[in-house]
């Protein structure tokens, strides 16, 4: 089969409602990406990465795991793109992997499913939240930024899947690619869009990004960085700046 008949296979596949009962569990059941939920209009990125032969050793790799008995989170790894369709994209924030203790990932960068405690990064962002004087922010009662993609936030790790009690397991087997595909089309937009880059990882992204976004550009908010310079996470104020950036482009601010 031709890379890109396989390509609008996927896209087909992709584009389809998922079946009743799939990625329900609090973790990956097995490699079927064509069950993922999706929004339509990522599914082009994706179904080409699928169909090229980084996202077959990617799956074949995953399948692998699998097999091997690995538990691997979580459930939906294209969770941030199902909630966030690329037209609705108005703030990107990038993490780098799922979280690896069990329940914790949901498939949006730093949130974690209700009922489940905020790890300390969350928590951080929380405080910076409360800090931010400039900030309208209903309380969150749990580590769910589940609001924040249905309002255009793209909570996006840049590595999608991730084995329990091993940070970055699958860093370097192929989803980077993918992701640096989706920020690529986010930038692409004429529309500016608000990123923010918390740590040396995030901010690897920056070329990606064309000149006419805003980038916002902090440590990480993780203990060990939160305080330390350059530029501390606590204090950062980048939420207030998101939103004045997207009023000044004629757009409603983010309810965080």
């Amino acid at each position: 089969m031709s890379q890109g008949l396989q390509a609008n296979l996927a896209f087909e596949n992709l584009s389809k409602p998922p079946p009743e009962g799939t990625g329900h569990g609090r973790h990956l059941a097995r490699w079927a990406p064509a069950e993922w939920p999706l929004a339509a209009d990522w599914a082009p990125v994706v179904g080409q990465f699928l169909a090229s032969q980084v996202g077959q050793r990617l799956g074949a790799f995953i399948e692998q795991r699998l097999a091997a008995g690995a538990i691997i989170y979580p459930p939906q790894p294209f969770r941030a793109l199902a909630l966030t369709p690329l037209a609705d994209v108005r703030v990107v924030i990038l993490g780098q992997d799922p979280y690896h203790g069990p329940g914790q990932a949901q498939g949006l960068a730093f949130s974690v499913p209700d009922g489940v405690r905020p790890p300390p990064s969350l928590r951080n962002i929380f405080k910076e939240l409360v800090r931010d004087p400039a900030v309208t922010s209903e309380p969150h009662s749990s580590g769910s930024l589940e609001r924040w993609a249905r309002q255009g936030v793209l909570l996006l790790n840049t590595s999608l899947t991730v084995e329990e009690g091993q940070a970055a397991s699958h860093a370097r087997q192929g989803w980077e690619t993918l992701t640096d595909q989706l920020i690529s089309a986010v930038s692409a937009r004429p529309e500016p869009v608000v990123f923010m880059l918390w740590g040396a990882h995030a901010q690897a992204k920056q070329a990606l990004i064309a000149a006419h976004h805003l980038v916002l550009r902090a440590n990480h908010p993780s203990p060990l960085s939160a305080l330390r310079p350059p530029v501390p996470f606590l204090g950062c104020g980048h939420f207030s700046a998101a939103n004045r950036f997207l009023q000044g482009q004629g757009a409603g601010p983010i309810h965080w």
